[in-house]
């Protein structure tokens, strides 16, 4: 089959993508090209839903209608990449898959081209599989034909393609700087480059433009951005990897309110194009660092959770537990949150969240499950209480305590 010449004047194997075939198309010859996603061989007739980056369309192989076209089908197996030029059908009754944009309409194949064969991949594209990731990353370019990761680059792309237009209106200019730089002193090591010409020198990849954007400010460029590349040389984290991607950005003749409704617009926006179906909380709500530690215990807290922290030192300043008591001649406070309907955690439950606080810097965790036959608490004596330090509370310990953090019957209090 020979190559076709678009409208646009190139040279191109397909007109239309898998993904575009619709119902317009009914009646139409077309030439698609991708990779077979799957076959399917029944007799007399064989199917294979052919992908491309657009989606999948479904073509038909009849030996009545083509039948060299269907003698090279029988060869095909998954992931071999084939042209294909046919006639755009209507589905017949109940065949209709609604998962799909093109699954209204068939290609009825008439010429069939295969443009390069395919070993068995190691693991399957057409599934969502758990994989083991070593093995992705070996076959990267398999991996990155998964339906996942397609829609997680290009969801990446929209982002990005949003930001520009978004800061370009803003009178941002987009502004590279430099990637091999003198090492300046930051919060990480720097990631550095030996110099061919001056043996013994070496350049710092930037773990981000700082100094650089700062250089544009003085000279008077007032706003500035660019997607950046930042380089540190350390452990990775959860958050944290020593490459990363970030919008940097600067502004001149500002105050800290123009920052932060820029962001905040930025991403109200940037969720409204992109994301509808998602919410969010708008305008964003405003913590101060003092009432976020406070109320949270952390400078960064998921508001998802409505579980702010009380203190209860009050509440527990008779006990005879010793630990509180240590901790309340030092100066220090108790402070408890409730879990809500939590009160039947198990014992090993109730460990491993001891072990996940002290993982981050408490030297433990109190638990008290309520568990009272009355909806009111009055009448609370200690066997509707489970505690691991309950011989040292009593009923007004704990009714104290149930007030203070609005705990009800059935949740958990940790302290």
């Amino acid at each position: 089959m020979q190559s076709e010449q678009s409208a646009g004047g190139y040279i191109v194997l397909k007109d239309i993508n898998c993904g575009d075939v619709n119902k317009e198309q009914i009646g139409n010859s077309v030439t698609v090209a991708g990779w077979v996603n799957r076959r399917r061989d029944h007799g007399n007739l064989i199917f294979i839903d052919l992908r491309d980056r657009e989606g999948v369309v479904q073509v038909v192989f009849n030996p009545e209608l083509a039948s060299g076209a269907h003698t090279i089908a029988e060869s095909l197996r998954n992931e071999w990449v084939v042209q294909v030029k046919g006639r755009v059908t209507e589905r017949p009754e109940g065949t209709i898959n609604t998962d799909i944009s093109s699954g209204e309409v068939e290609v009825y194949a008439e010429e069939l081209v295969i443009l390069n064969e395919s070993k068995t991949p190691p693991f399957y594209v057409n599934e969502d599989g758990d994989i083991d990731e070593g093995l992705r990353l070996k076959y990267r370019y398999v991996d990155l034909r998964r339906e996942t990761m397609k829609d997680a680059l290009i969801t990446r792309h929209n982002i990005v393609k949003f930001i520009r237009t978004f800061l370009n209106d803003k009178q941002f200019l987009e502004i590279e700087t430099p990637i091999l730089i003198k090492s300046t002193p930051e919060g990480a090591r720097d990631h550095v480059v030996p110099s061919r010409l001056y043996p013994g020198s070496f350049y710092a990849l930037p773990q981000s433009p700082q100094q650089l954007k700062q250089l544009l400010m003085v000279a008077g460029f007032e706003r500035y951005f660019q997607i950046a590349r930042c380089f540190r040389d350390e452990d990775s984290r959860a958050d944290r990897q020593p490459e990363f991607t970030q919008l940097d950005l600067e502004m001149s003749f500002v105050e800290q309110e123009d920052v932060l409704k820029l962001t905040e617009d930025l991403f109200t926006e940037l969720l409204r194009e992109l994301f509808p179906e998602k919410s969010f909380m708008d305008p964003f709500p405003r913590l101060s660092y003092d009432s976020a530690m406070k109320d949270y215990g952390v400078d960064r807290p998921d508001l998802r959770f409505d579980m702010k922290l009380a203190e209860v030192s009050e509440d527990l300043q008779d006990t005879e537990f010793q630990v509180f008591n240590n901790v309340l001649a030092a100066g220090g406070t108790i402070k408890g949150l409730v879990a809500s309907g939590c009160a039947d955690f198990t014992r090993s439950k109730v460990d491993e969240l001891t072990e996940f606080v002290k993982s981050r810097g408490a030297s433990g965790l109190i638990s008290i499950g309520i568990s009272s036959h009355n909806e009111s608490l009055l009448d609370l004596d200690m066997s509707h209480v489970r505690s691991n330090i309950q011989r040292f509370l009593t009923p007004e310990h704990v009714t104290r305590l149930a007030g203070r953090l609005n705990a009800v019957n059935g949740d958990l209090i940790l302290l």
